[in-house]
């Protein structure tokens, strides 16, 4: 079995919680409150900053000229790409670069993108790998069955079609790919790290969606440092 179809087993549970999550759930059939979704694009606009420099930091630790090249793209993607689509989004549903720009990040955006950048600087090539797979995988495997559930004019079709597109989806075989040729060479120590780093990042795609459905930002009386 190779590496990503063992994490896909050991996390098969988490991502049917994910899917059942109101926010996707609602987000099909295009009744997900509005709120709840300007409040995701802007968390999530800021996270694909931090995941553009966890991306960049991975290429430079990676051990071929292809790899190189496919995580430098993806970079430029997460930043370029998407903040296109976010940009479309924030002025369909009234967010202003002012809004956007002093909006601080939650606490469940906080600790993904701390966690991510934590793990891409301090952590070997192979579980920095597995730390981004989530980002990729489940965004596309979201996105293919929110497509077959999908109401007529959708108000959030844009962001279905991204993530359920053919292109989307060809790149996160390309990455699947890459970690499983780049598992089949670590030692056991290794690769259950690497099993450890995807489930701590799924887990926080759940929570960041979570965190989105119910507008949560930080406590009262705190604020982030």
């Amino acid at each position: 079995m190779s590496f990503t179809q063992e994490a896909w087993q050991r996390n098969q549970s988490l991502y049917q919680n994910t899917l059942a999550l109101p926010f996707n759930q609602e987000l099909a059939n295009g009744t997900l409150n509005k709120d709840a979704f300007c409040h995701y694009v802007i968390q999530d606009a800021h996270y694909l900053e931090a995941y553009g420099r966890a991306l960049a930091v991975c290429a430079a630790k990676a051990f071929s000229a292809d790899e190189i090249i496919l995580f430098t793209e993806s970079a430029k993607v997460a930043i370029v790409v998407e903040r296109s689509l976010h940009d479309s989004f924030m002025k369909e549903f009234d967010v202003s670069k002012e809004q956007f720009e002093t909006t601080p990040l939650t606490l469940a955006c906080h600790h993904y993108t701390a966690y991510l950048t934590a793990t891409a600087w301090s952590e070997s090539y192979p579980v920095v790998l597995a730390s981004l797979l989530p980002c990729f995988w489940i965004y596309a495997e979201v996105g293919k069955d929110i497509v077959n559930k999908t109401t007529e004019n959708n108000p959030f079709q844009a962001w279905i079609d991204t993530y359920s597109g053919e292109e989307f989806n060809l790149a996160v075989e390309q990455v699947k790919a890459t970690i499983d040729r780049i598992a089949a060479q670590c030692d056991a120590v290794t690769v259950e790290k690497m099993h450890q780093a995807y489930t701590q990042a799924a887990e926080l795609e759940w929570l960041f969606w979570d965190s989105a459905y119910q507008l949560r930002t930080w406590p009262a009386g705190l604020k982030q440092a």
